[in-house]
């Protein structure tokens, strides 16, 4: 197994202490998540490099990696959504955009042909990564803001966690706006694996 499929298979190994580092309510627990999230995202990015760089492009790296990809952010979105920080409305659009690409691929894939990540598969995979670390920051700061707070700031920080909660909403939306129009984009390109004539 080459360097970059290694990469993306450690991205996977690190999802369920992704998950239980957002989920167990410990100190700075969205800090260690956020860190964790970072460090498998640098994985996502390095691997498509060294394998462009040194000619390790596989067919089981086109597959795995955008694999790969959905059990982190789709793991960490359903995580959000059971601690209250999103709606899982745009959530459960985007898994059902990750459902109808994995089907195309998986057509694809029984007629000897992989179908690879475009442009706007990238821009929508960056959207959630963006959101994804900025919602841990935020709540990070917060969290600090709280074991600083003092009691005349109580009511102050309820509406600074409600602001924060709009804020992470609207990222999510953002994000699930930049996957039905990847996922539109796939079916457009890959349309001879929906309709067979």
């Amino acid at each position: 197994m080459n360097l970059p499929n290694k990469l993306t298979i450690l991205r996977i190994i690190l999802v369920p202490f992704l998950i239980a580092a957002t989920l167990i309510n410990f100190p700075f627990h969205y800090l260690v998540a956020g860190l964790l999230f970072g460090a498998a995202s640098l994985t996502d990015m390095f691997d498509g490099k060294i394998a462009r760089r040194d000619g390790l492009v596989t067919d089981f790296g086109k597959f795995l990696d955008p694999l790969a990809d959905k059990i982190m952010v789709l793991s960490v979105l359903i995580c959000f959504v059971e601690q209250g920080l999103c709606s899982a409305v745009p959530v459960i659009i985007i898994i059902f955009r990750e459902f109808a690409i994995t089907s195309i691929r998986l057509v694809a894939s029984s007629k000897g042909q992989v179908v690879a990540s475009n442009m706007w598969g990238k821009v929508k995979t960056v959207s959630q990564i963006a959101a994804i670390v900025i919602i841990y920051l935020m709540f990070t700061i917060y969290y600090i803001v709280e074991i600083s707070n003092r009691a005349a700031l109580i009511f102050a920080n309820e509406s600074i966690y409600i602001t924060l909660i709009l804020v992470s909403n609207i990222l999510i939306w953002i994000t699930a706006v930049f996957a039905v129009v990847s996922g539109i984009k796939y079916m457009v390109d890959n349309r001879q694996f929906i309709s067979e004539k």
